[in-house]
């Protein structure tokens, strides 16, 4: 991977941010030392992020003699930052301030497999400015959106190319958000947005190598590699759910046999639930499987599984010990090929199982890979509701792009007084 200077730039810029979130407040000289960096390339560092509004300062620290250290700190108040999370059965949307703060959240019932995109990006649309006028936010204090949804997706042209189980090709999504959004706007993926807020946030923080593997109606591992989120050429890095996991196996709703995604999906835990329990007990519900009208992402019967695996219902012990085996066995190999420092479990599938569900994991990849096993499996610690770790990494993925504009030759940087006054312009939505 060719790295120019400009992405070192933004690199150590963004590492920067991220100790001054954990460590507000801090000092240049504090900074240094835990960013590897030298104090020059951190004042200059500290400068821009001081110019953008991000950060502040806030005095000094106390000193038994020299020259007092300067401390610097989130500017939470400086702006705002909203993360969209497109799913199968809802469109949720969150509202940060800069310290990555939830200040507001709604979520509003979709179906994108039926409902033609001009139409979810309506519902988006008017999803977020109901977010941001109920939290009193002025429209021009929000720095960008960041917008995840499922499939492949070309960052360049913000259109998403592969999603059949939608029926979405080409999709020029960010086009339709534009012409009601009046800001930047950024388009990924459930998995990469699942990273990034574990890069900065939650488990990957403080890793240079880190695999993030995000649980839910699909399945995808989120990349961290050198410390960076790693895409791929063409963006297409971590499409790991549609790797085979059982050849010949059960068939995914990508069209292929024995996907990793079929089994431990959430339609696939609860297929192995109806095969291991198919009388189904009155603690998992009566209400319709996966892949009807009536719980289509499967959130309802897994938030039921958590329930009745709290109690240790014997079928539901079973069904996360055999999901567990199958993860396990696709983590191993992905431990194998990588050699990460930590694999995270993420989203909303892993968030409802548990830190059971994170237990057999570590005892069956030990299993399958006991001299490749150093790498440390952990839950993210980013929420217990589905998809807040996909908000808030699509939300800081807005807040990378508004940094990485900084220097940019001809960029059009959001600039934000130490008052929080918005002043320039915003960069091109992408």
């Amino acid at each position: 991977m060719r790295r120019t200077s400009r992405d070192i730039r933004t690199a150590n810029r963004h590492e920067a941010l991220r100790q001054i979130i954990a460590r507000s407040p801090v000092s240049r000289r504090e900074l240094a030392a835990a960013t590897g960096l030298s104090l020059a390339t951190v004042a200059t560092l500290v400068g821009e992020l001081l110019g953008l509004g991000v950060i502040t300062e806030v005095g000094y620290e106390d000193s038994a003699g020299g020259r007092p250290r300067g401390l610097v700190a989130v500017d939470a108040s400086g702006g705002a930052l909203v993360g969209v999370d497109i799913t199968e059965t809802y469109v949720r949307v969150e509202l940060f301030d800069l310290a990555l703060n939830r200040l507001g959240r709604a979520e509003e019932a979709a179906c994108p497999a039926a409902d033609p995109p001009a139409r979810v990006a309506d519902r988006v649309a008017a999803t977020v400015g109901a977010v941001v006028a109920r939290a009193g936010m002025p429209v021009d204090r929000v720095l960008g959106a960041g917008v995840s949804v499922p499939g492949q997706v070309d960052r360049e042209t913000g259109r998403r190319a592969d999603a059949p189980p939608w029926g979405w090709y080409d999709v020029p999504l960010l086009d339709l958000l534009a012409q009601d959004l009046p800001y930047a706007l950024y388009l990924d993926s459930p998995p990469r947005a699942c990273a990034v807020a574990e890069l900065w946030f939650g488990a990957a923080r403080g890793h240079e190598d880190a695999v993030v593997v995000s649980l839910g109606s699909g399945v995808g591992a989120g990349l961290v590699l050198g410390g960076a989120l790693h895409r791929g050429v063409s963006n297409s890095a971590g499409a790991w759910g549609h790797t085979t996991l059982v050849p010949g196996g059960r068939i995914c709703r990508c069209g292929r046999q024995g996907c990793v995604e079929a089994y431990v999906g959430a339609p696939g835990i609860l297929r192995t639930l109806r095969e291991l329990g198919p009388h189904r007990p009155p603690a998992y519900g009566t209400g319709p499987g996966p892949g009807t009208n009536g719980d289509g992402g499967g959130e309802e019967g897994v938030a039921a599984l958590g329930r009745a695996l709290a109690v240790d219902d014997p079928v539901a012990v079973a069904v996360v010990r055999d999901t567990a085996r199958r993860l396990a066995a696709g983590v191993a190999d992905l431990v194998d090929l990588l050699d990460p420092e930590v694999v995270v479990l993420s989203g909303w599938v892993a968030a409802r199982l548990g830190e059971r569900l994170a237990d057999e994991v570590r005892e069956a990849v030990a299993r399958h890979a006991p001299r490749r096993a150093s790498a440390a499996i952990a839950l993210s610690p980013l929420g217990p509701l589905p998809g807040d770790p996909v908000c808030l990494g699509a939300a800081t993925l807005a807040l990378e792009g508004a940094l990485r504009a900084v220097g940019a030759p001809g960029a059009r940087a959001v600039r934000v007084s130490p008052r929080g006054t918005p002043a320039g312009t915003r960069p091109h939505p992408r």
